[in-house]
């Protein structure tokens, strides 16, 4: 996959998971916290981090992975 198609590939993701996020109970919005990043107080995640690995999951299951680590490695080499 070129690189241009891996990076286009990620924002998708990370868009669509952004959006699962927002809506979640457990969204920082929803909590009085010092941490200044949007994040997961249940798992401590900073958001725009989280949704961008494709190989990560949800810990509570709001979204699944989309890549095996291996996979994931792999595009990490053809993105450069």
């Amino acid at each position: 996959m070129p690189p241009k198609r891996i990076r286009e590939a990620i924002q998708k993701t990370s868009e669509s998971r952004l959006l699962i996020c927002e809506e979640c109970s457990w969204h920082s919005k929803n909590y009085k916290t010092v941490r200044p990043d949007a994040h997961c107080t249940h798992c401590g995640c900073t958001l725009s981090a989280k949704t961008k690995c494709l190989s990560c999951s949800c810990p509570i299951n709001k979204w699944e992975a989309v890549a095996t680590e291996e996979e994931a490695e792999e595009l990490k080499k053809h993105e450069k």
